[in-house]
Protein backbone atom coordinates (compact mmCIF):
# COMPACT_ATOMS: atom_id res chain seq x y z
CA UNK A 1 0.00 0.00 0.00
CA UNK A 2 1.44 3.75 -0.83
CA UNK A 3 2.26 5.93 1.59
CA UNK A 4 -0.29 9.21 2.10
CA UNK A 5 0.55 11.95 0.76
CA UNK A 6 0.53 15.14 3.42
CA UNK A 7 0.02 18.61 3.29
CA UNK A 8 1.88 20.72 5.68
CA UNK A 9 -1.19 22.68 7.44
CA UNK A 10 0.18 24.51 10.52
CA UNK A 11 3.77 24.74 12.82
CA UNK A 12 3.97 25.18 16.46
CA UNK A 13 5.48 28.22 18.05
CA UNK A 14 6.85 29.28 21.19
CA UNK A 15 5.40 28.27 24.60
CA UNK A 16 2.86 30.30 26.04
CA UNK A 17 2.53 30.79 29.45
CA UNK A 18 3.10 27.80 32.00
CA UNK A 19 0.75 25.06 30.99
CA UNK A 20 1.81 24.10 28.34
CA UNK A 21 -0.14 26.10 25.88
CA UNK A 22 2.13 26.51 22.69
CA UNK A 23 1.54 29.25 19.84
CA UNK A 24 0.21 27.69 16.81
CA UNK A 25 1.10 29.78 13.08
CA UNK A 26 -1.62 28.01 10.94
CA UNK A 27 -0.81 27.77 7.38
CA UNK A 28 -4.28 26.16 5.96
CA UNK A 29 -7.71 28.28 4.69
CA UNK A 30 -9.55 25.70 7.15
CA UNK A 31 -8.94 26.67 10.83
CA UNK A 32 -11.71 24.51 11.88
CA UNK A 33 -9.67 21.56 11.25
CA UNK A 34 -7.61 22.18 14.57
CA UNK A 35 -10.00 20.79 17.12
CA UNK A 36 -10.36 18.99 20.38
CA UNK A 37 -9.80 15.62 20.38
CA UNK A 38 -8.59 15.58 16.76
CA UNK A 39 -5.26 13.79 16.08
CA UNK A 40 -2.80 15.13 13.30
CA UNK A 41 0.74 13.39 12.31
CA UNK A 42 3.55 15.79 12.87
CA UNK A 43 7.33 15.95 13.17
CA UNK A 44 7.46 14.77 16.34
CA UNK A 45 4.94 11.88 15.98
CA UNK A 46 1.28 11.65 16.31
CA UNK A 47 -0.15 14.61 18.77
CA UNK A 48 -3.95 14.93 20.23
CA UNK A 49 -5.38 18.35 20.47
CA UNK A 50 -6.15 18.77 24.36
CA UNK A 51 -7.18 22.60 24.05
CA UNK A 52 -6.99 25.17 21.03
CA UNK A 53 -7.99 28.66 20.92
CA UNK A 54 -8.47 30.08 17.32
CA UNK A 55 -8.80 33.43 17.89
CA UNK A 56 -5.64 34.04 20.50
CA UNK A 57 -3.68 30.90 17.88
CA UNK A 58 -2.76 28.93 20.88
CA UNK A 59 -2.63 25.00 20.96
CA UNK A 60 -2.03 22.60 24.01
CA UNK A 61 -1.41 18.89 22.86
CA UNK A 62 -2.45 16.16 25.01
CA UNK A 63 0.55 14.74 27.20
CA UNK A 64 2.74 17.75 26.55
CA UNK A 65 0.73 19.82 29.78
CA UNK A 66 3.50 22.02 31.29
CA UNK A 67 5.74 24.42 30.01
CA UNK A 68 8.61 22.08 30.26
CA UNK A 69 7.04 18.93 28.08
CA UNK A 70 5.30 21.64 25.61
CA UNK A 71 8.82 23.19 24.90
CA UNK A 72 9.73 19.51 23.16
CA UNK A 73 7.16 20.54 20.63
CA UNK A 74 8.48 24.06 19.20
CA UNK A 75 9.18 24.11 15.76
CA UNK A 76 6.62 21.18 15.47
CA UNK A 77 5.12 20.94 11.63
CA UNK A 78 1.51 19.98 11.16
CA UNK A 79 0.08 17.70 8.86
CA UNK A 80 -3.04 16.37 6.70
CA UNK A 81 -4.34 13.99 4.18
CA UNK A 82 -6.39 14.78 1.68
CA UNK A 83 -8.92 12.21 3.17
CA UNK A 84 -8.64 14.45 6.90
CA UNK A 85 -8.65 18.16 4.91
CA UNK A 86 -12.11 16.38 3.01
CA UNK A 87 -13.79 15.31 5.85
CA UNK A 88 -12.80 18.03 8.37
CA UNK A 89 -13.18 20.81 5.88
CA UNK A 90 -16.29 22.41 4.68
CA UNK A 91 -16.75 24.07 1.88
CA UNK A 92 -19.15 26.19 0.44
CA UNK A 93 -20.88 26.29 -3.13
CA UNK A 94 -18.31 26.98 -6.13
CA UNK A 95 -15.51 26.29 -3.71
CA UNK A 96 -12.40 23.67 -4.63
CA UNK A 97 -9.81 22.37 -2.29
CA UNK A 98 -6.39 23.20 -3.95
CA UNK A 99 -5.12 19.92 -4.70
CA UNK A 100 -8.53 19.88 -6.45
CA UNK A 101 -7.38 22.16 -9.17
CA UNK A 102 -3.82 21.10 -9.30
CA UNK A 103 -3.43 18.32 -12.58
CA UNK A 104 -6.46 20.18 -14.16
CA UNK A 105 -6.37 20.96 -17.69
CA UNK A 106 -6.97 24.95 -18.42
CA UNK A 107 -9.04 25.09 -21.63
CA UNK A 108 -10.22 28.34 -23.52
CA UNK A 109 -12.26 28.33 -26.20
CA UNK A 110 -11.73 24.66 -26.80
CA UNK A 111 -7.74 25.22 -26.82
CA UNK A 112 -5.74 23.80 -24.13
CA UNK A 113 -3.74 25.61 -22.71
CA UNK A 114 -1.68 23.89 -20.43
CA UNK A 115 -1.87 22.05 -16.70
CA UNK A 116 -2.12 23.59 -13.52
CA UNK A 117 1.28 22.21 -11.64
CA UNK A 118 0.21 24.16 -8.54
CA UNK A 119 -2.05 26.93 -6.89
CA UNK A 120 0.05 29.82 -5.52
CA UNK A 121 -1.41 32.65 -2.77
CA UNK A 122 0.37 35.99 -3.86
CA UNK A 123 -0.60 39.48 -2.07
CA UNK A 124 -3.57 37.82 -1.23
CA UNK A 125 -4.71 36.67 -4.75
CA UNK A 126 -4.68 32.97 -5.60
CA UNK A 127 -3.16 31.94 -9.09
CA UNK A 128 -3.19 28.84 -10.85
CA UNK A 129 1.12 28.24 -11.80
CA UNK A 130 0.68 26.38 -15.48
CA UNK A 131 2.41 24.33 -17.83
CA UNK A 132 1.69 25.33 -20.54
CA UNK A 133 0.72 23.10 -23.54
CA UNK A 134 3.80 21.35 -25.27
CA UNK A 135 1.84 22.03 -29.14
CA UNK A 136 2.01 25.97 -27.75
CA UNK A 137 5.59 25.73 -26.25
CA UNK A 138 6.78 24.13 -29.72
CA UNK A 139 5.15 27.74 -31.05
CA UNK A 140 7.02 29.99 -29.33
CA UNK A 141 4.99 30.45 -25.80
CA UNK A 142 6.12 30.32 -22.66
CA UNK A 143 6.92 26.95 -21.17
CA UNK A 144 4.70 28.10 -17.79
CA UNK A 145 2.74 31.12 -16.71
CA UNK A 146 0.61 32.22 -14.08
CA UNK A 147 -3.47 33.21 -14.36
CA UNK A 148 -5.21 34.69 -11.01
CA UNK A 149 -7.90 32.09 -9.83
CA UNK A 150 -10.58 34.82 -9.81
CA UNK A 151 -13.76 35.49 -11.88
CA UNK A 152 -12.92 37.54 -13.88
CA UNK A 153 -10.70 34.97 -15.66
CA UNK A 154 -12.17 31.93 -14.12
CA UNK A 155 -15.13 30.87 -15.98
CA UNK A 156 -15.72 27.20 -14.67
CA UNK A 157 -14.04 24.75 -12.49
CA UNK A 158 -14.61 21.02 -13.11
CA UNK A 159 -13.02 18.89 -10.47
CA UNK A 160 -14.35 15.88 -11.77
CA UNK A 161 -13.50 16.48 -15.49
CA UNK A 162 -10.42 17.50 -14.41
CA UNK A 163 -10.79 21.05 -16.41
CA UNK A 164 -11.00 24.79 -15.88
CA UNK A 165 -12.75 26.98 -18.26
CA UNK A 166 -10.72 30.48 -18.99
CA UNK A 167 -11.34 33.36 -20.81
CA UNK A 168 -8.41 35.81 -21.44
CA UNK A 169 -5.79 33.61 -19.66
CA UNK A 170 -4.25 33.26 -23.60
CA UNK A 171 -3.56 36.78 -23.41
CA UNK A 172 -1.65 36.32 -20.25
CA UNK A 173 0.08 33.58 -21.83
CA UNK A 174 0.91 35.42 -24.98
CA UNK A 175 2.32 38.49 -22.60
CA UNK A 176 4.26 35.91 -21.05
Amino acid sequence: MGQVKRFFIAQVGKTHGLQGDLKLHIHTDFPEQFKVGYSFETSSGKLEILSVNLDRGIVRFKGYEGVDYAKKLINTKIYASLEETKERCQLKEGEHFWFEIETCSVVEEGITLGKVLEMQRLAEVNYMFIETDAKLVEDGFSKTFLVPYIERYVLETNVEKQVVLTKDAKEILEAS
